[in-house]
């Protein structure tokens, strides 16, 4: 039992995913964003490799975009900051107070030594208080010299101690500059015992006066530091060849790169792509809701649309294997625009000429080549009315590449003559002619495909279908020439019509030649087949006959789904008589039967009232072309007559209703049809018997 309701289970969900088409929607915009995000993280974020500093790379590794070298930056600020000398906070108090030590010793000896009062060896105990206990009272005796000879003293001492000490004494220093003074005082122009006591004077003044500050020395190395700019891998710079040894730098660029397996993954990479496709996603959700709503509204349609892209991303990766500039956006733009339209298309070019820039590191050369030579295949293949045009449309954009890639050249500054650059541009050059000729041959390639396989109508399949070799033409011909004709008559008023109305012409002639197919099962049963004058109704009903005509239309649904014509023309062939009067054989009736005893629902075709303006067109060129044909007289006002008359009996009959013809269109359509019917029912010359007979002999003499 659990089984069975399991298998009940999958069963009703199956039905209700076929019928719920935004359920599709969702699922098919889900698969198509995964499929794409994959697809541009594999290309956009390289795959990551082993390796070991010092041991050889498996394989040459290039920079897949630019990056910051935190290692080399790193290293140069380094040294930036061992370069800062640390600073130090001087004591100018020390200096003062050895100045002041010195100052007031030299006037304590003058003043002493000027003292008449005492004796010699009183003046020297009272010097010593001054100087060292070790110093001979010999030595003290020695500055019982002239006061200028003191004074001179003094003054060298001091500028010997300010220069010195102004110099900065560290903790490290005071043996060093004890030395240093020492070594200076010993060239002073004195007696050596004079020499022996200042040195022994300052020695012990000599401290230190400059203190290690290092909240300032980190600041000024933490602005060395921010003053190194970073340094930039740019895309593509060669990391590593293959078989090279690889360096500790080396190591650190991969691993910033996030190319070395194990080492973190590149989140804002993956992060940043996802947003961006959601944004995109939205974006042309939007636009295609206002402008491309049948495409919007249709899953089959955007499963077609979401197949295309995925191509053109396929080729334009394996494109860049070559040359970025052979990424053929153009092809999957031709697509597009042959089997959705203009609109869709051209957001979509934009969309893609974004990727090729995600694909290709962001070069803007690649992404202009992209975007315009979609754009140029856009209008080349808006209006196909030939099978040449698909090929034109590739050498439009052969040459639009390269003219693109040409000014890009100058521009950016690439272009000069050395050989270098003239090989580059050469090479490039070649690949974006190839570029146009590849998007045309793959595009021309894949049409038939695509076509077949989601059944959608396109211009070639129109132009296919137009073809008079076609089996269901060239049986309406031998079967039904009145038919044939008939049908091609209608194809010119109809395609004039529909381009006096911006409507599909080529879709409009080419339902034309088809919407009679179904009188191809009865042909004798229609006026324009009975050559020989036989009429088969005569010996019907009129209800039996009005059955007959009125099956025609669906006869040609079922013919033409059989021949695998597109719905497009099916809902031609089904749709070009709505549901209106089969009036010859209800008049009949009535001229045969009481008028109650006739119900009008039966000499009516089954319809449906035709739903797009191709329908609507072919509807009245139909009923315009048989009813011109019936006059006795076609006349340029009689035929202008007919025709609006004709039209408006259509629209009073309410066959126009479903359609989105405007009024003005329909006088447009009417116009249209009186100036090809006063073409061809224009008044002639008559010739008299004698010129008529001269000219007739003149034309088969010319034969």
């Amino acid at each position: 039992m659990k089984l069975e309701t399991i298998i009940s289970d999958l069963f009703n969900r199956s039905i209700s995913f076929k019928e719920n088409k935004h359920l599709q929607k969702l699922v098919f915009v889900v698969v198509l964003f995964i499929t794409i995000y994959v697809l541009l993280v594999i290309v956009s974020i390289p795959a990551r490799i082993d390796l070991t500093v010092g041991r050889p790379s498996p394989r040459t590794v290039y920079a897949p975009r630019d990056a910051v070298d935190e290692y080399t930056t790193e290293r140069l600020r380094v040294q930036a900051a061992e370069a800062v000398a640390e600073a130090f906070d001087y004591n100018t108090l020390v200096l003062e107070k050895a100045l002041g030590e010195i100052g007031a010793f030299f006037d304590t000896v003058i003043e002493v030594k000027d003292n008449v009062d005492l004796e010699n060896w009183e003046k020297v105990e009272a010097i010593r208080k001054y100087v060292p206990e070790e110093l001979s009272s010999s030595a003290i005796y020695a500055f019982f010299i002239d006061r200028a000879t003191l004074r001179d003293l003094q003054g060298r001492l001091n500028n010997s101690v300010s220069e010195l000490f102004g110099q900065g004494i560290k903790e490290n220093e005071v043996d060093l500059v004890r030395r240093r003074l020492s070594q200076e005082i010993a060239l002073y122009p004195f007696s050596a015992d004079l020499k022996r006591v200042v040195e022994a004077l300052v020695e012990s003044q000599v401290v230190q006066n400059m203190y290690y500050n290092d909240q300032t020395t980190e600041e000024n190395r933490e602005l060395a530091r921010q003053q190194i700019e970073p340094i930039i891998i740019l895309r593509n710079t060669l990391i590593v060849s293959e078989g090279e040894p690889v360096t500790v730098q080396q190591l650190a660029q991969l691993e910033g790169l996030g190319l070395i397996r194990g080492q973190q993954v590149y989140y804002a990479g993956y992060i940043g792509l996802f947003f961006l496709l959601v944004i995109v996603f939205i974006l042309i959700g939007v636009y295609m809701s206002i402008f491309v709503t049948n495409v919007f509204a249709n899953p089959s349609l955007l499963f077609l649309m979401g197949i295309v892209i995925i191509i053109t991303l396929i080729f334009s990766v394996a494109a860049t294997y070559f040359s970025s500039y052979l990424i053929p956006v153009a092809m999957g733009i031709i697509l597009l625009t042959v089997l959705f339209g203009y609109k869709l298309a051209v957001i979509i070019n934009l969309v893609l000429a974004l990727m090729v820039g995600l694909i290709t590191g962001g070069d803007f050369s690649f992404i202009l080549v992209a975007l315009l030579g979609g754009l140029v295949s856009i209008y080349a293949v808006t209006r196909l009315s030939q099978r040449s045009d698909l090929a034109r449309a590739g050498f439009y954009v052969a040459i639009t590449n390269a003219a693109v890639i040409l000014s890009a050249y100058l521009f950016f500054g690439n272009a000069s003559l050395e050989y270098d650059s003239l090989v580059s541009l050469g090479y490039s050059m070649v690949a974006g002619i190839g570029n146009g000729i590849l998007s045309a041959v793959v595009a021309i390639g894949l049409l038939p495909f695509l076509e077949n396989i989601f059944g959608v109508t396109t211009a070639i399949t129109l132009l296919e279908l137009s073809n008079p070799n076609h089996p269901l033409l060239r049986e309406m011909l031998l079967k039904a020439p009145g038919t044939y004709y008939h049908s091609m008559m209608v194809s010119n008023l109809a395609e004039t019509a529909a381009e006096a109305v911006n409507a599909d012409a080529l879709l409009t002639r080419v339902g034309a030649y088809y919407h009679d197919i179904g009188k191809l099962k009865r042909p004798h049963f229609f006026s324009e087949n009975q050559l020989s004058g036989e009429n088969p109704h005569t010996k019907l009903s009129p209800n039996l006959s009005a059955l007959i005509i009125g099956a025609h239309p669906k006869d040609g649904g079922e013919l033409g789904r059989k021949h695998r014509l597109p719905e497009a023309i099916l809902d031609i062939a089904v749709q070009h008589h709505g549901n209106s009067m089969i009036s010859f054989f209800y008049q009949k009736a009535l001229e045969n039967d009481y008028r109650e005893n006739v119900s009008a629902d039966k000499f009516r075709y089954e319809g449906p009232k035709p739903q797009t303006k191709e329908a609507t067109i072919i509807m009245l060129a139909d009923a315009v072309e048989a009813g011109v044909r019936s006059l006795s007289k076609p006349s340029g006002n009689r035929v202008e007559t007919m025709i609006r008359r004709m039209i408006k009996e259509k629209l009073d009959d309410g066959q126009l209703d479903q359609c989105d013809l405007t009024l003005k269109e329909i006088d447009q359509i009417a116009e249209a049809f009186v100036y090809i019917m006063a073409g061809i029912y224009h008044s002639r010359i008559e010739y008299p018997e004698k010129d008529l007979k001269a000219e007739l002999e003149r034309s088969v003499g010319l034969k």
